[in-house]
Parts: structure tokens; sequence; C-alpha cells
């Protein structure tokens, strides 16, 4: 009997020691301390802008346009040009008559695309 008490003593040592986390290994995934995966830290239009259009705009500045909307949003040349020549940034920041009509893009989206501007209105 003694030497059963014995085994049973011995395997609840060793699965309590092998079971305790005694290492300073950390199984967990580390995050991405830069989760843009454009090193320069730039905005691009396919990075960033192309997804904000496609969310918020081409619903009426599609090809072609609906609506009323006066041009195309769908391509890089046709926002870059809109934002250059047009006043885009000016109108979707615009309070009394936003764009989109419905008014809600975020602040986060109206920024980027500010960023976007300010970075040289990079393609990739």
């Amino acid at each position: 009997m003694k030497f059963k008490n014995l085994v049973y003593v011995f395997v609840t040592v060793t699965l309590l020691f092998n079971c305790s986390s005694g290492s300073d290994d950390d199984t967990s995934p580390t995050p991405n301390p830069n989760p843009n995966p454009n090193p320069s830290g730039k905005i691009t239009y396919n990075g960033n802008i192309k997804s904000i259009m496609s969310a918020n705009c081409t619903s009426c500045h599609g090809n072609p346009p609906t609506n009323g909307a006066p041009m195309s949003l769908t391509t890089y040349s046709q926002v870059k040009s809109a934002v250059e020549t047009r006043g885009l940034i000016g109108r979707i920041n615009n309070t009394n008559n936003p764009m989109p009509t419905d008014g809600l893009m975020s602040q986060a989206n109206r920024d980027l695309i500010q960023k976007w501007l300010d970075d040289g209105l990079l393609e990739n």
C-alpha cells in the first residue's frame, strides 16, 4: 500500500511541476508594433483610400456616376484629380453640404484622406 501511495505522490508532484509556468516564454502571439503594411507609414491610395472611396462614395460616384454625381471616383487618377482640382477634401469636410450626403463618413477616414494629400497622393 505504501508503494501505491508513493507512486501517486510522485505522479502528482511531477504533474504539478510540469504544468506550472516557470519559464519566461510567452505562448501568446506578439502583436505587430506597426500594423501599417506600408513601412514608410505614408498613406496610399491602394493601401488606404480606395476602400474608403468604395465604402462611402462609389454608390453615387461609380462608373457611370448616378444620382446626379458629376464624376466617377472609382480609380486612383479620378480620385487624385478630384482632390487636386475639384475640391474633394473641402467637400467631405463641409458641415453644411457634406459628402457623402448622409454625412456618415467617419472623421478618421476624413483625416486619412487629408494625410494622403499631405503625403503626396501616393498610389502604392
